[in-house]
């Protein structure tokens, strides 16, 4: 890819790449903390102009995984807190049971289809902590979510999954978790895929709810049980040590 200032319209595809490969510097470590995140700089490292850059970085900070500093570009956050993170879920919550529900009244194979490859690509990553284990398992889980929103055809609704989309990811990236509940989450998303069949809008609803809350449970008793073993602080939390490739 090489930059071009004059370059033709960007294609999404495009920008998905420079997303994706993003969440990896995220993932992997070479991202930390604090570490500022330059769009010139981002583009030159990255071999592409500062226009698919601009919108993955525009995209990630929708989720959380990137903030904007006034004047100064973009910079990695701090780790979120418990109360971020039950925030976050209780908005899931609400959002995500309701979309279930709508997609539910409007099945089809092709649909039910989708969403069982989604469930055996996350049988297959794998389910360890480091980054592509955790990227390849991540794709898949918001694989399935994102089929069931984009299907309940509610774009008001769909917006404002999309505004929580990854925040999901923050705390494994930050404190180096790998996919710790992954036999729980496959079993309720096989849960959720066979009351998508019977095709019963309400049982939906409540299957996917009860997901959320156990995802929840989960998440911040992970939280709770690392930070008190290791010790973790947000002042802890591994800072940009001047290697950053993206100033």
């Amino acid at each position: 890819m090489g930059a071009d200032d004059n370059a033709m319209p960007v294609r999404s595809t495009l920008v998905d790449q420079v997303y994706e490969r993003l969440m990896e510097l995220l993932l992997d470590g070479t991202l930390r903390s604090g570490d500022p995140i330059s769009i010139d700089g981002t583009a030159r490292y990255l071999g592409v102009s500062p226009t698919p850059v601009r919108e993955a970085l525009a995209r990630l900070e929708s989720t959380g995984n990137v903030v904007r500093v006034a004047m100064r570009g973009y910079r990695v956050p701090e780790m979120p807190d418990a109360k971020e993170m039950a925030d976050i879920m209780d908005a899931r919550l609400l959002i995500e049971s309701q979309l279930a529900e709508l997609a539910c009244a409007q099945v089809d194979a092709g649909f039910l289809g989708a969403l069982e490859e989604a469930v055996d690509q996350q049988e297959q990553a794998p389910h360890t902590p480091d980054a592509a284990a955790i990227r390849a398992y991540r794709r898949a889980d918001e694989r399935f979510h994102r089929l069931i929103a984009e299907h309940a055809d509610n774009n008001a609704l769909l917006r404002a999954y999309d505004a929580l989309g990854g925040h999901g990811q923050r705390f494994r990236l930050f404190i180096g978790v790998g996919v710790t509940d992954s036999a729980c989450a496959i079993a309720e998303h096989r849960e959720i895929l066979a009351a998508l069949r019977r095709g019963y809008g309400p049982e939906v609803y409540r299957i996917m709810h009860s997901h959320i809350r156990s995802v929840k449970e989960r998440a911040l008793s992970e939280h709770a049980r690392i930070t008190r073993t290791a010790g973790i602080t947000d002042a802890d939390v591994p800072r940009g040590n001047g290697e950053n490739p993206l100033r």
